[in-house]
């Protein structure tokens, strides 16, 4: 079989924030299906590195950042298996992906509604697809649903309508520039457990996104007051920090704010980026406990 070459450079892996989030129904297979607008931050995110290993070797993970000590290891991790996928799905095409020895430097908190190890996952499966043919990159675009839900509009990374169990994924022709805060108040929330606590599966859908996009944030504002996160107060009665972090979010502010995923990361919308600046030295300064995503704080200096 014909060996892959992955390239050598970094591929930075965004965070997903969930503008809008909707649990519509429930299959047989336990899957919820959802309707939900995505954006990325250019702003917030781990990196990805691989090289090749001797064919007699293993894949091999290693692992810096602030919240290095906080990623499962070992089969438990979505990068390893997301490796494993794309050798599976090469093979069906002659290539061989060689055992990698795969980096990443983790400074997106972990369970925390932002896709952190999904967006791990996408990056290491774009270095791969980045080399390979493109009906290979179509097979391990449709295969990566099964590593997790965020997976394919990650590995997309555009912002984005989703739906299904979030295999469906369909860019927004138009989005304006955000200013966007992300803060986390520390708190990890496990996305199982916030399923388990929804109150129903098969909530009212998400009000048609104009085909056209959103021109300016305004029109954005304007769409998301009228959509919802789902999963928000099943998240808030496992941590009621959520709130907090809101609310606080607003007094800054933030001229919309709202939970991310199945949380405990809040996004804030601001006017424009010296409000967003101002807000983040303030929060910062309050509760240097949290995590923010703003690059002019120390939490964030990994954009590669």
């Amino acid at each position: 079989m014909e060996a892959l070459i992955v390239p050598a450079e970094p591929r930075f892996a965004p965070a997903k924030v969930n503008l809008a989030l909707h649990v519509v129904g429930r299959r047989p297979d336990g899957y919820h299906r959802l309707e939900s607008l995505v954006v990325f931050d250019s702003d917030a995110g781990d990196t990805i590195t691989a090289r090749a290993l001797a064919d007699d070797e293993s894949d091999r993970l290693t692992i810096d950042g602030r919240f290095a000590r906080r990623v499962p290891m070992g089969g438990e991790n979505i990068v390893l298996k997301a490796a494993a996928l794309a050798r599976t799905e090469l093979k069906r095409f002659g290539l061989d992906l060689p055992p990698l020895d795969i980096g990443l430097s983790k400074h997106l908190p972990v369970a925390a509604g932002i896709g952190g190890g999904s967006a791990d996952a996408a990056a290491l499966l774009a270095l791969v697809s980045s080399v390979a043919p493109p009906e290979a990159r179509r097979a391990m675009a449709e295969a990566c649903v099964h590593l997790g839900a965020d997976v394919p509009m990650c590995l997309v990374g555009r912002p984005a309508l989703v739906t299904g169990i979030g295999e469906e994924v369909t860019p927004i022709a138009t989005m304006p520039r955000l200013s966007m805060l992300l803060v986390n108040p520390g708190r990890a929330v496990e996305t199982p457990a916030v399923f388990r606590m929804l109150a129903r599966p098969d909530n009212p859908p998400m009000t048609a996104a104009p085909a056209a996009g959103f021109d300016d944030v305004d029109a954005l504002v304007a769409f998301l007051a009228e959509s919802r996160n789902d999963l928000a107060l099943a998240a808030g009665s496992i941590a009621p920090e959520i709130e907090a972090v809101r609310s606080r979010l607003i007094a800054a502010g933030a001229i919309f704010a709202r939970m991310s995923g199945s949380g405990a990361t809040v996004f804030g919308l601001f006017d424009d980026h010296k409000s967003l600046a101002e807000a983040a030295r303030m929060i910062a300064a309050e509760e240097p406990g949290w995590w923010l995503s703003h690059p002019g704080q120390a939490t964030q200096r990994n954009r590669p």
